[in-house]
């Protein structure tokens, strides 16, 4: 039986195209690390992605979300929408951000970063202002971040939500800023360049996490275990 597989995740409302490109680039390099699996995307932005994504894999499959954190989108919208063209039967992971290899993932690179004892961390998040899952995800790795390296502060800020980035403070040039993001959408090329800049922080900020060349076979071996008899 071929797997299927499908990576979904919201994508830009205004212009879907530049996400839904790039969420089909992560699946073909995720389709990589798994032979003999159908591996598609689709953003929730686009007109009919979901439906067509579904029409082509099947009935049944596992759905694996491209989101920071579990929330309304996750629990509730993406299983109503795939209900809503056949896909009822599809299996919902965990999204992205909350998988636990995702979060080891980060502290590797706040290591890589050179971040050591005595430093600072500020992890750029989305946020909500509706719910508190996006940042009690960021407040935890931030934390657990802080707590692994040692460092003299780590702590999360958020676009849509508070603490705002843009009034950040007490950060030295020393400080990183790792972007708690799936991608590379208008939120990490607008959004935070300019909070950053209205808070006066200067130390180096490092691509989306998203982004690292070793999530998609992580994203793989996700997929491999929740495919895995049990």
């Amino acid at each position: 039986m071929t797997h299927c597989a499908l990576i979904v995740a919201h994508g830009q409302p205004s212009d879907p195209a530049p996400a839904a490109t790039e969420l089909a680039a992560l699946a073909a390099r995720v389709a990589v690390h798994l032979p003999g699996w159908h591996v598609a995307s689709a953003t929730l932005a686009e007109d009919h992605a979901l439906a067509d994504a579904v029409k082509r894999a099947g009935p049944q499959g596992l759905v694996y979300p491209m989101f920071m954190a579990g929330g309304w989108f996750t629990r509730t919208h993406l299983p109503e929408r795939l209900a809503a063209v056949g896909g009822a039967a599809w299996r919902v992971l965990a999204p992205f951000g909350t998988d636990a290899e995702v979060q080891a993932l980060a502290l590797t690179l706040a290591r890589e970063a050179g971040l050591q004892a005595g430093g600072s961390l500020l992890l750029a998040a989305h946020g909500s202002f509706r719910s508190m899952a996006p940042s009690d995800v960021a407040n935890h790795v931030a934390a657990m971040i802080g707590a692994e390296l040692g460092l003299a502060r780590s702590e999360a800020a958020f676009i849509d939500q508070s603490p705002r980035l843009a009034d950040v403070s007490g950060f030295d040039e020393n400080a990183v800023c790792l972007p708690f993001f799936a991608a590379r959408g208008g939120h990490v090329i607008d959004d935070l360049p300019e909070a950053l800049a209205g808070a006066g922080f200067t130390g180096p900020v490092l691509a989306p996490l998203g982004l690292d060349p070793r999530v998609p076979a992580l994203i793989a071996r996700s997929l491999q275990q929740a495919a895995a008899p049990v």
